[in-house]
């Protein structure tokens, strides 16, 4: 018998493939301003958190206000981006049909904002599995890896933290599945980025599909 009532994915870098295109833009716009980074740099320091936080982290490397324009440009690449190259997670359209066939519910809680959701889950077909069922780190006072997000999450949903099971990929949205109280299951095909989702916590799979196993 599933010791689980709701299922709780993050966004990027679980349903939709986005992470390694924000921070190769990221990367390219820093490296402008003379901020020496990588993507790969990027991805470790900011992964799962906040906008707002990686913000902050940005200003204090680059030693006080960004230029104007910095945030309007990077955006609109992103956002050119997205369109051009975005993509759902490999096999994760499997993984929700199935979840649906057998009834089981799903949401989403992500760090990003509601509006950059509605264009990266419409770009890649994935919207009409959550419509009305999408939280973000803008709906609550703290985002991960603080558990309010998943706590806010199974709350409106009507479900028990213990029933639920995350599905992350980040160490932020690992800890904060932990510390809300709930089963996380780390989702990574990156051998370094899987034994740190591990010590934090969870239970790794690089086939979307294996999350089935842990309901």
């Amino acid at each position: 018998m599933s010791s689980t009532d709701l299922i709780i994915f993050d966004c990027d870098g679980v349903l939709v493939d986005s992470e390694s295109i924000v921070c190769r833009i990221l990367a390219e716009e820093m490296n402008k301003l003379g901020m020496a980074t990588t993507a790969e740099e990027l991805d470790e320091q900011f992964s799962g958190r906040p906008a707002r936080d990686c913000l902050l982290e940005i200003e204090k490397r680059f030693g006080g206000p960004l230029p104007d324009n910095y945030f309007g440009n990077t955006e609109r690449r992103i956002r050119e981006a997205f369109h051009a190259e975005l993509q759902p997670v490999a096999g994760i359209e499997g993984l929700l049909d199935h979840l649906q066939q057998i009834g089981l519910r799903s949401c989403v809680a992500s760090s990003g904002s509601h509006q950059k959701m509605q264009l990266t889950l419409n770009k890649t077909g994935l919207f009409d599995y959550f419509d009305g069922k999408i939280f973000s780190a803008e709906d609550v006072s703290r985002g991960k890896p603080w558990p309010e997000l998943f706590l806010h999450a199974a709350t409106t949903m009507g479900v028990d933290p213990q029933r639920c099971l995350v599905v992350e990929d980040s160490i932020a949205g690992v800890e904060a599945a932990v510390a809300a109280g709930m089963r996380v299951v780390g989702y990574s095909t990156h051998a370094l980025r899987a034994p740190q989702l591990e010590q934090r916590g969870a239970r790794v799979v690089g086939d979307m599909m294996a999350v089935v196993n842990f309901l």
